[in-house]
């Protein structure tokens, strides 16, 4: 199954569509999985693991070109996307809160989202953002690690660190999240 991950990501980095649906389709459990995780600690929000999934794979196909070189950095822009689809989603239950206007109307059963748990999205989204102007390498080990569900030992290996390295990159990342979204939430 490698070598076919391997072939599809260079067939879809020559802009060949065919092989960017073929490796989605190969690597649905695994992105699957990954949404399963991010929507683990949701916050609240009612976006179904399918729903995240395949918004992310619509996300990524709007790429005219992916631009990976392994499973790994296929998997970590699908973090990217799939934070980026909860991100919008938590704006829409907020402007929805906010008197948006249009009636978001879904597939999905569920009862709407608190709003407030929205908010929680927003604040993580706005202190990984901070995180990003302070240390952009400790910003990229969060997205990989929380986001992407990836372990220790993958984020190593696909950002050229080693294991220790990546550890403390995630202490000292998650204490300044918790500061920044513990100034948000009181509002310093």
């Amino acid at each position: 199954m490698h070598d076919d991950v391997t072939a599809l990501l260079a067939a879809a980095n020559s802009g060949d569509g065919a092989a960017q649906d073929r490796l989605f389709t190969l690597l649905y459990d695994e992105l699957r999985q990954c949404a399963r995780h991010q929507l683990r600690g949701n916050f609240g929000l009612t976006l179904s693991t399918t729903a995240l999934v395949n918004e992310t794979y619509v996300k990524l196909a709007a790429a005219s070109q992916l631009s990976t070189r392994t499973r790994q950095h296929f998997m970590a822009l699908a973090a990217r996307a799939m934070r980026q689809v909860m991100v919008d989603h938590a704006r829409r239950v907020q402007a929805d809160k906010r008197g948006g206007g249009a009636v978001m109307v879904t597939l999905d059963e569920r009862l709407p989202e608190d709003p407030a748990d929205a908010v929680e999205v927003l604040a993580l989204d706005q202190a990984l953002n901070t995180l990003e102007q302070i240390d952009e390498r400790a910003a990229r080990v969060v997205q990989l690690h929380f986001f992407g569900g990836l372990a220790f030992p993958e984020v190593a290996e696909l950002e050229g660190l080693t294991v220790r390295t990546v550890m403390r990159d995630w202490q000292a990342a998650r204490a300044l999240l918790a500061t920044e979204m513990g100034a948000g939430a009181t509002g310093t």
